[in-house]
């Protein structure tokens, strides 16, 4: 799992101005669990360097800027999540993993001194505690959504998607596909415990998956799995309030071979210019710009993932490159940003089975 030169040469790059990064994949699917890559800081092209599968089925990362820390859901019944810290040899588990309260959590991220997850089987949001060395802790406080959607074989009743904590750290929003709805929460400032302050609706059967905030803080775009469309809102970080103001097309329903398109990730650029977001079954990456203001997308193209099934997508800290995690191809796909129009262009792979997340830490 190196290049030319081994393992021992790419750590040295990494360590020198190249960047870390954490791949989760689907243990269930035959994948590695947490598998560590340095990204060449010239090319962005991903060397292998080593693998843990101390917890079950990974298929969420996130890094906690403060700590260095790793934390990662365990996408199983059950339900948990799990702390790893980095060192020169690959991850360390830090401390036991602990139950979130839900069963299948698919995505967390750090609010504060807590970790979130939001736990699509059993529709809920939790909050876990973390220590100031970022070691994690339980009991779990849980918020259970409420509603269902039309689509019966998808939206019978709630499911959490994401969960995030918005630019000012004030508010946390939870994506759910099965309320068609976006949650905004307060945290208890004692307790750590998200109280519901508001809900958004979206439009009835679409199916929401994931969002992402623009740099400015107040355009936020929702990206819905059931339908190919991407819903601009306007956010107020002062009122805690989310207006669905636009709605734009990122793919046609169906793509060759009457497969549907189930999106499923969506990043925004650092600098504000675009915005990607990965759509399976048409196995492409949708461009879109934002040169008529960040409330105005407008797709400008879409290119293949260079692999099958895009369950993640990541732009690495400089905006100029792009990282597909392609499931069920098993690969993780890096491409060239073009700086004038966005258009990512297919640089390299690496076999990584069942990916399923590319986080930079």
């Amino acid at each position: 799992m190196g290049d030319a030169d081994g393992t021992e040469g790419a750590y040295e790059r990494a360590r020198s101005g190249g960047h870390r990064v954490h791949i989760g994949s689907f243990t269930s699917g035959g994948g590695r669990g947490i598998t560590t890559a340095a990204a060449d800081p010239a090319t962005g092209a991903l060397t292998l360097l080593s693998a843990t599968d101390a917890v079950a089925d990974p298929s969420y990362l996130t890094v906690d800027r403060a700590t260095g820390v790793l934390y990662a859901v365990s996408e199983t019944e059950q339900g948990a999540a799990a702390a790893f810290r980095p060192t020169p040899e690959g991850l360390t588990a830090f401390g036991p993993a602990v139950r979130v309260g839900g069963s299948g959590p698919t995505h967390l991220s750090v609010a504060g001194r807590r970790l979130l997850t939001a736990n699509y089987t059993s529709g809920s949001v939790s909050s876990l505690p973390l220590a100031p060395d970022g070691a994690l802790s339980g009991p779990a406080a849980v918020l259970g959504h409420q509603g269902s959607g039309p689509d019966t074989s998808r939206q019978e009743r709630p499911h959490a998607h994401q969960v995030l904590p918005d630019p000012s750290g004030r508010w946390v929003l939870s994506v759910d596909l099965g309320t068609d709805s976006v949650r905004i929460c307060a945290p208890d400032r004692t307790t750590g415990a998200l109280r519901l302050h508001g809900e958004t609706a979206l439009r009835s059967g679409t199916g929401p998956r994931h969002l992402a905030f623009h740099p400015d803080g107040e355009a936020v775009y929702v990206l819905h799995e059931l339908e190919p469309q991407l819903t601009v809102c306007r956010w107020n970080p002062v009122s805690g309030q989310l207006e669905p103001v636009d709605e734009v097309p990122i793919a046609s329903a169906g793509a060759p071979g009457g497969v549907r398109a189930y999106p499923s990730a969506v990043v925004a650029s650092p600098d504000g210019r675009f915005v990607w977001a990965a759509v399976r079954g048409a196995d492409t990456i949708a461009t879109l710009s934002l040169a008529a203001g960040a409330g105005k997308p407008r797709l400008t193209g879409s290119v293949d993932c260079g692999g099958s099934w895009p369950r993640d997508l990541a732009a690495d800290p400089s905006g100029r490159r792009l990282y597909a995690a392609n499931e069920r191809s098993g690969d993780v796909t890096w491409f060239d940003v073009d700086p004038l129009t966005g258009q990512p262009r297919r640089a390299g792979s690496v076999a990584v089975p069942a990916a399923t997340c590319v986080v930079f830490g």
